[in-house]
């Protein structure tokens, strides 16, 4: 006989997934919660459209009811509060190009390749920030169409990403606590449960002033996917973490890393 979880779970689809159907019980909770709190969350996020599509969005609930230790009350708070985030934030429904091609023409940002569990890579050099040229509303746009973008390389049966931070050469024109701020805020609480693993390599001494004041605004599980990596330990972490053929030149692999060329000289 079937479990109230397990029903629940085979009714959602997930039966045979490999999820816990009691997790997948609490899924179904937390949508019933957040719809009648916010009616327009079914168009937001059409649940009741076709299979994949109704996986996906199950997918975020469980993330947020992940994020807040599958509290309904506080997960249901959490989503509501992105969802009113994403109507201010993407009127359109998405960030585009022309949004945010002040940050991408600096080529401090790449999205390329995957560590070894398939988790897409971000590598971002903070010595190519500068604090006084970034204009704060289009970073903040420029973090939301990166991180939309790095979701869509998601392969099957992965939900997360991770990072390389290379600080070499980061000095205190390139510091920029607001935009941290922003960025973290952004991520914790708009996109809970994505972020996988984050290594800061050539970190600088100057480095630390920055990150002790934006350390207390991390939420708990965050902090546990920085990973400092001292320079003698560089080339064994990094090799352990990505395939060569998946790993930048620039540390000893074969990915050459690709500037931004504009998409949009024919719109």
């Amino acid at each position: 006989m079937e479990s109230g979880g397990e029903e629940q779970a085979r009714q959602n689809g997930h039966g045979g997934d490999g999820g816990d159907p009691a997790e997948w019980k609490k899924v179904a909770e937390l949508r019933a919660v957040v719809e009648a709190q916010d009616p327009a969350a079914k168009v937001l996020i059409p649940f009741q459209s076709h299979k994949k599509k109704k996986e996906e969005n199950d997918f975020m609930l469980r993330r947020f009811l992940r994020a807040r230790d599958h509290n309904i009350s506080k997960a249901s708070a959490m989503f509501l509060k992105y969802l009113a985030w994403k109507r201010a934030a993407k009127p359109r429904g998405s960030i585009t190009e022309a949004d945010v091609r002040g940050e991408l023409v600096q080529d401090k940002l790449y999205v390329q390749g995957f560590d070894k569990t398939g988790r897409p890579m971000i590598y971002l050099f903070g010595n190519r920030h500068f604090a006084a040229k970034r204009d704060l509303e289009e970073f903040k746009r420029y973090v939301v169409y990166i991180l939309d973008n790095t979701c869509t390389k998601l392969p099957a049966g992965q939900e997360k990403f991770a990072s390389v931070v290379d600080l070499k050469g980061w000095g205190y024109a390139n510091c920029d606590i607001r935009a941290k701020l922003a960025a973290l805020e952004i991520m914790q609480n708009y996109y809970p449960e994505r972020l996988g693993r984050v290594f800061l390599i050539h970190v600088p001494y100057v480095f630390m002033a920055a990150w002790k004041m934006v350390y207390p605004f991390i939420d708990d599980n965050t902090k546990k996917k920085f990973v400092f990596v001292a320079d003698k330990d560089l080339d064994s972490t990094l090799r352990d973490a990505i395939d060569v053929s998946q790993l930048p030149e620039q540390y000893g692999g074969k990915l050459r890393l690709e500037g931004y060329k504009s998409s949009s000289t024919c719109n």
